[in-house]
């Protein structure tokens, strides 16, 4: 299979075409716009591999996407190309809005005239569209989300992506371009951007300083290790049926303060402080967020039922690896620290 995957230099996009590249024969284009989150130096073990080649550029720009898909001649696109940071969309949501709305009308017209002209390819392409749970707004103490839930998103970010999600079911139903949608929970692991929760507080511990604890922490999230994420998103792409929506969660129900306190044991037994203090002692409780959601919990049933996928990692498992990776790989994040991000707080509020 030709594969061609956008944002392909982010957190889940290149642990998806390492996984690609190390347990398949598929062939691979990263296109990328290589935004702060963007880092080619994740998928440095690959360079100069055949079946793997990346071209920079945006998924907004019709001219390029139409030439790089009609040269390539792709059996399949992933998109994981989006902006993906609440915080960042409360401090400028018009980005947001541009890349992960037209960025994705920009491809799914591009798709609806390659099928155009290569009808024999309809039965068999796919486009796979990653989301988010987060399109699904925020639940109380009870229930669950599944692929019937109505859309209530409360952030910008979240607010883009429902909306470049009802863009890919109207190309579906309309043009009938084949998609896959897949909405996921919280995605950790390794070679994830310090901006997101785990490497934020993994980094900030080992460089003493404040670990920040939106309101009083209570917000629930369910946790999806990413090399779990990236074979569900391979399941789907293989198996799933067109036009369909699949939940990928990890069954993993946690609270903020309980990750933080995780994260502070294992790094007390991985990496004790100099000084011989628990990290726990660095938790400062600070000003919450606006439209902070309560608590995001998937119901994973139907790729499990319909596809045979569920997570290989619970919590405890993943968090330690993901740890021990932050500690193996000083270079990779140093480099994003000396010349992107130093952990600052983001999201309008000082």
């Amino acid at each position: 299979m030709k594969i061609f995957v956008t944002g392909g230099a982010g957190f889940i996009g290149g642990n998806f075409i390492l996984n690609q590249i190390s347990k398949t024969e598929n062939e691979i284009l990263n296109f990328d716009k290589l935004t702060y989150a963007g880092n080619l130096n994740t998928l440095r073990k690959i360079e100069g591999n055949e079946r793997y080649k990346f071209v920079e550029g945006d998924i907004t720009d019709l001219s390029q996407v139409g030439k790089i898909i009609y040269t390539f001649k792709p059996d399949a696109i992933v998109n994981f190309a989006a902006e993906s940071h609440v915080d960042r969309s409360i401090d400028g949501p018009m980005e947001f809005l541009n890349t992960n709305i037209m960025g994705t009308a920009v491809l799914l017209e591009t798709c609806r005239k390659y099928l155009e002209k290569s009808p024999r390819l309809r039965d068999t392409f796919r486009f796979l569209h990653v989301s988010t749970d987060e399109v699904y707004g925020s639940l109380d103490n009870e229930g669950f989300f599944t692929e019937e839930t109505s859309y209530d998103p409360s952030s910008p970010y979240s607010a883009s992506k429902a909306s470049s999600d009802h863009l890919v079911r109207a190309w579906e139903r309309t043009f009938n371009v084949p998609t896959l949608i897949t909405n996921c929970s919280n995605n950790y692991g390794p070679y994830q951007f310090p901006e997101k929760l785990i490497p934020l507080m993994i980094l900030n511990c080992l460089s003493e300083k404040a670990l920040p604890v939106y309101g009083d922490g209570k917000n629930v999230r369910d946790w999806l290790y990413v090399e779990d994420h990236c074979d569900a998103i391979y399941s789907v792409l293989k198996n799933g049926n067109s036009g369909d929506t699949y939940n990928i969660g990890g069954n993993n129900e946690i609270e903020n303060i309980q990750i933080i306190n995780t994260i502070c044991t294992i790094m007390d037994e991985l990496k004790p402080r100099d000084n011989g203090a628990k990290y726990a002692q660095l938790i400062t409780y600070v000003e919450d967020r606006p439209g902070h959601d309560f608590r995001y919990a998937i119901d994973a049933s139907k790729i499990k039922n319909k596809l045979g996928w569920e997570p290989k990692e619970n919590f405890g498992t993943g968090i330690k690896k993901t740890i021990q990776w932050y500690l193996e790989n000083e270079q990779w994040w140093e480099d994003i620290q000396n010349n992107t991000y130093q952990q600052e707080r983001l999201g309008g509020i000082s």
